[in-house]
């Protein structure tokens, strides 16, 4: 996936996001970090097609059904099971429900919520929501995942779990990720690019960064890994640069 001289603007206004291009090779983990008002989470619904942009394109061979969403917020439907929930997607992609219910029951055992299937999502706690949310996207196996800060509710435990889990499951079955973020430890500790956004409006990307840590990789244990403190250095200073030349210049 390739965006290209992408510009997105609201009600034909200054534009949020000027110019940005990026690519998402296939089975890459790719962040996306800036400030807030950067026109992050406007390039993912550009992406997905929420979001017609001023200029510039998404190229992809991909369709709807081969991109999936991980939101902040997830999308669960509170009068259905967790397995409902999950099969949902599949029955509406044609899968007759005995085989989507018996595949939901996989994807939740296989992500630590075996026995969790008949309960509702006002009885599970926020990392099995999450859980949930993700086995709701993994289930319709798709080739790439857009996440828009889809971690930043959980605790610090909970988190890291969850993080694992995601990474483990990408490196496995091949899938590409783009993820925005505005933790830049995360960024570094799951991705294979990095994507740096200046401050907006007209915000624009300035950077990209290669983070050489082999796979298979341990989210939490890769920030032991010498490259990643030099390069976080380098990022956080970017950042702080970026930042304080929009101060300056308003």
């Amino acid at each position: 996936m390739h965006v290209r001289d992408l510009t997105i603007s609201y009600g034909g206004g200054e534009p949020v996001l000027e110019g940005a291009s990026l690519s998402v090779g296939a089975g890459r983990f790719v962040s996306l970090v800036g400030p807030s008002g950067s026109g992050k989470s406007s390039l993912l619904r550009a992406v997905i097609g929420l979001q017609q942009p001023l200029s510039g394109t998404v190229e992809t061979t991909l369709t709807h059904a081969e991109i999936g969403l991980l939101f902040q917020d997830d999308a669960l439907l509170p009068w259905k099971t967790a397995r409902d929930n999950v099969a949902l997607g599949l029955t509406l992609n044609g899968v007759e429900r005995r085989k989507a219910l018996a595949e939901a029951d996989a994807w939740l055992e296989r992500l630590g919520l075996s026995g969790f299937g008949d309960r509702f999502p006002r009885r599970l706690s926020g990392g099995q929501r999450k859980r949930v949310a993700l086995a709701q996207v993994l289930a319709r196996q798709p080739k790439l995942i857009l996440m828009d800060e889809p971690f930043a509710s959980l605790d610090a435990i909970v988190r890291a779990r969850v993080v694992r889990d995601v990474v483990a499951l990408v490196e496995s079955g091949g899938i590409s990720v783009l993820l925005v973020t505005h933790d830049l430890e995360e960024a570094l500790s799951l991705s294979d690019d990095v994507y740096l956004l200046s401050q907006g409006p007209r915000a624009h990307i300035t950077q990209h960064y290669q983070v050489a840590i082999p796979r298979p990789r341990d989210p939490v244990h890769s920030r032991a890994h010498p490259a990643f403190a030099p390069l976080y250095e380098r990022l956080w200073d970017d950042l702080s640069r970026a930042v304080d030349h929009r101060v300056e210049a308003a």
